[in-house]
């Protein structure tokens, strides 16, 4: 068969099961984007390359294959460059399809020419620059390959235009990649983790992102169980116990629970699985668990030891190595430690003030949770309300919660509310059977919901699970232009903004750390969200306007498609406890 560059790797995308890709077509891609218009394809136009990328972030993380974007050249790759950077930083398997200006022209400083790989080198895991059309060949698989093996994470293909008009003769398409298995954990370090667990007397399991995206969530409940640990997770692994369970501690770190630091700082050995011992989660680290032994164990080798020596590190993909370790454990009880843990959640209660009143943040969280699709993908940006839905939500699902973690980007959570819709909405075109909450096989589990169309979704919830953004004024105007994206593709996807006319988490750090001088962080004009949401085509509620704030999100919630629910929030709110930065985890402000 004889393809263009541009056909070929549309047609390979096809074959590798790609259904949804999001972008902005420019004067360097428009052969790709003519070979899409004869594909079944799905492109959405997002308004702002960053856009497309966090659009691709949602699917990726919902559906844990890899999302794709493309870019033209020049400031097409530099508005995707956050995106990868969080990519990276999330390790969220993308792959970037970007434009470049023709080889002849490479390093003449031609128009919208920058060398896209020396620009992402340090965010990607991966980039590749593509010199030919036959190049494509080996690059596309190999592309998709690295981004979702081992630990995920971004790779770039820079591609001439006139590579993708360049033709070629193939006897057939290259085929799909598939991503590598992980390798079994070493038995003997299986045997010996399990004899420190056993022996310890009061062990922790601390969780992290690797163990959502191994989606292994059963076998850390598994592990959890038999071997009577009380579980903390990251703020990237919400969700892994359910939030009722007696075993789960909540998030550890800066803004978690004085309850949880406290456990931790009496702990005598830490079993860390797919977590990097991050500077947010541990406080000052010297003070982190300072009675304990630490075994570590995480699929990417450069963490082990990085930031804390661990007593036993183990290589190995966080599913298989829990998988392992609850089958070596030994059963145990350890009353004694989880009446300690009892007695530190009684004396540090996780305090949650207007949780039964919606026009306070944790009652509106806490009533947004309950009208929403119990399978809606939960996505926040950055900033209090982030920390505030991390404290108090019910989360179950711990591949439906999306979130920047590590580069804490302001505007991650509205077009990646629309990814996570679209994977979901894609889900239930292609089946109609449930989707448990333990999607491993031979693994317990109960049902806790399916997408909509299996069920009857509950009152509120409208009939499709889609998505629920949680954002604050200053991180939604980062990427307000993706309204226009959401009303044309007409997605479920409420957001919700706590509005407080600042940057809320800015204001909060300079009224504690920096003499209440409030430089920069509060908007002498605020914008009318409302109005901007319905100029875009998104309906809108405002709660400020509202007798009965219930019954207002009761309707928001009720009615199909997009919204905006504006919620006004004082100004002098905060979000407690919190670490001061540079603290250990046990000084606390409260």
């Amino acid at each position: 068969m004889q393809l263009t560059g541009a056909e070929l790797i549309i047609r390979f995308l096809e074959r590798q099961g790609v259904e949804t890709l999001a972008g902005i077509p420019g004067g360097t891609v428009l052969p790709i984007y003519r070979a899409l218009a004869d594909s079944s394809l799905n492109h959405i136009l997002a308004r702002h390359e960053q856009g497309a990328g966090f659009i691709a972030h949602g699917l990726a993380r919902v559906t844990g294959k890899a999302g794709v974007c493309l870019a033209t050249s020049g400031p097409g790759l530099t508005n995707l460059v956050t995106a990868i950077a969080d990519a990276k930083a999330d390790s969220v398997p993308l792959v970037c399809l970007a434009g470049q200006v023709s080889r002849a022209l490479i390093g003449t400083d031609a128009f919208q020419e920058v060398r896209s790989t020396r620009i992402v080198d340090s965010i990607t895991k991966a980039c590749f620059e593509v010199r030919s059309a036959a190049d494509l060949v080996d690059l596309l698989p190999e592309a998709f390959r690295i981004a979702e093996s081992g630990r995920p994470g971004p790779v770039l293909l820079d591609i001439p235009k006139d590579v993708q008009n360049e033709t070629l003769q193939l006897s057939r398409l290259p085929d799909a990649a598939r991503r590598e298995a992980p390798p079994d954990p070493p038995a003997e370090q299986i045997t010996e983790a399990a004899r420190m667990i056993d022996a310890a007397a009061r062990p922790v399991l601390y969780i992290g992102g690797g163990v959502t995206l191994a989606r292994a969530q059963a076998a850390a409940l598994a592990l959890a169980e038999r071997a009577a640990l009380p579980t903390t997770t990251t703020l990237m692994a919400l969700g892994t116990l359910p939030p009722e369970h007696p075993l789960a501690l909540g998030m550890l770190g800066m803004h978690g629970a004085r309850y949880t630091n406290r456990v931790l700082d009496e702990c005598d050995l830490l079993i860390c699985i797919g977590a990097r011992f991050d500077d947010r989660a541990t406080g000052r680290a010297d003070l982190f668990c300072p009675k304990a032994r630490v075994i570590h164990i995480d699929a990417d080798p450069r963490e082990l030891g990085k930031l804390r020596r661990p007593q036993l590190a183990i290589l190995a993909d966080a599913g298989a190595a829990l998988r392992a370790l609850a089958r070596a454990v030994k059963p145990a009880l350890r009353v004694d430690w989880l009446s300690r843990v009892g007695e530190l959640r009684r004396d540090w209660p996780l305090r949650l003030p207007g949780i039964d009143d919606p026009r306070q943040p944790y009652g509106l969280i806490r009533t947004v949770s309950q009208l929403a699709h119990p399978d809606a993908a939960i996505t926040t940006d950055v900033g209090q309300h982030q920390m505030w839905v991390a404290q108090s939500y019910p989360f179950t699902r711990p591949e439906r919660w999306l979130t920047s973690g590590g580069l804490g980007t302001m505007g991650f959570g509205l077009p990646a509310a629309i990814g996570a819709a679209l994977a979901l909405a894609n889900d239930r075109r292609h089946s109609r059977r449930p989707m448990s909450l333990y999607r491993e096989a031979g693994e317990g589990g109960t049902n806790r919901g399916a997408i909509g169309g299996v069920r009857e979704a509950p009152e509120g919830g409208g009939p499709e699970a889609g998505a629920v953004c949680f954002s604050g004024d200053g991180s939604l105007l980062m990427n307000i232009q993706e309204f226009a994206t959401l009303a044309e593709l007409d997605l479920n996807v409420k957001t919700v903004v706590m509005d407080n006319a600042a940057l809320g988490l800015v204001r909060q750090q300079q009224e504690l750390f920096y003499q209440k001088r409030h430089v920069a962080s509060l908007y002498a004009r605020p914008s009318s969200l409302c109005a901007v949401a319905r100029a875009f085509g998104v309906p809108a509620y405002d709660l400020a306007e509202a007798e009965d704030a219930e019954a207002m999100l009761r309707e928001a919630f009720s009615r199909p498609g997009p919204a905006l629910i504006r919620a006004p929030v004082a100004v002098e709110e905060m979000v407690l406890p919190m670490v001061a930065p540079g603290a250990a985890n046990t000084e606390v402000i409260d």
